[in-house]
């Protein structure tokens, strides 16, 4: 396959193109921002049509959540135009596509793991936007894979685990939210299975995160035990830590729809985390 992906710099990007290289069996074709502006129609349009790839990944977005409040104009043009460009490029050469999604295009009030086809309703500027790619992906491209995660960490950029162990290093305590429960994915989990997902006809909308449940302040707990980082953890609400954006309380993705395309379940948080570390060092 001809494989083309998007936000190669970025977390997800970067171990989308090393798990494709590393499989050796695909052309491989990975851009940064500066070397393809997604919101950049004519752009996108030329560079698809050049490639003509059999699948786009589709990893590049605006993901600050709390910038996106400030200026939903920019966020907008990034996670639905620019998804919306690609998606007519891909509808034009005949490709596949994977796009990235979220689990903030929920409102966080269930009390038990969201549902693939479950009502959304985001609570913010960045939920919108990226529900709004999903959107215009469905409307244009029938062979499209909708992949939803959350909290997630890899080895190219900022996360939150790289944040404690600095925190962790540098203070005697530090507060976490306690009350905001979700699931944290490790970016090579996720973009294994986005490649073992685009070998497939299985198209649809999937929720893919590391398995098992767990609040900030559990992540954190986990993560200073794991590396050996002694440090005071005080759990706080999200009261006592206000966001220009609001956070969903509960954002669990039930995987099921996983298990029933006959995929495998991912392996705990916990699991992956101990292999991020060892990777880190």
């Amino acid at each position: 396959m001809i494989a083309f992906v998007t936000g190669v710099n970025g977390q997800l990007g970067y171990d989308v193109v090393k798990q494709l290289k590393h499989k050796g069996k695909h052309e491989v074709f990975g851009f940064n921002r500066s070397e393809l502006d997604v919101t950049d129609e004519d752009a996108v349009f030329q560079l698809v049509n050049k490639i003509k790839p059999n699948v786009i990944l589709h990893c590049a977005a605006y993901t600050n959540v709390d910038g996106a409040e400030e200026d939903e104009g920019t966020a907008y043009n990034v996670n639905a135009l620019g998804t919306k460009y690609l998606a007519q490029a891909a509808k034009e050469v005949g490709a596949k596509m994977v796009y990235v999604s979220t689990d903030y295009v929920f409102n966080g009030s269930a009390n038990e793991p969201y549902e693939v086809d479950d009502p959304t309703e985001p609570l913010g500027a960045y939920g919108r936007t990226k529900l709004a790619g999903e959107q215009f992906l469905k409307e244009l491209v029938n062979e499209c894979y909708i992949v939803r995660t959350a909290w997630v960490y890899g080895i190219n950029g900022n996360n939150f685990v790289k944040t404690m162990m600095k925190l962790g290093t540098e203070r005697d305590e530090i507060g976490v939210v306690y009350d905001q429960v979700g699931s944290p994915t490790y970016t090579v989990d996720l973009a294994n299975f986005m490649l073992e997902l685009m070998e497939t006809e299985k198209y649809g909308t999937y929720h893919f995160t590391n398995d098992g449940i767990c609040s900030w302040y559990d992540f954190a707990v986990e993560i200073f035990k794991q590396s050996g980082i002694d440090v005071k953890v005080n759990a706080l609400t999200t009261e006592q830590f206000p966001r220009p954006a609001a956070r969903p309380k509960y954002s669990v993705l039930s995987k099921k729809e996983l298990e029933n395309q006959g995929f495998l379940k991912p392996r705990s948080w916990n699991e992956a985390l101990a292999a991020y570390l060892d990777e880190l060092k």
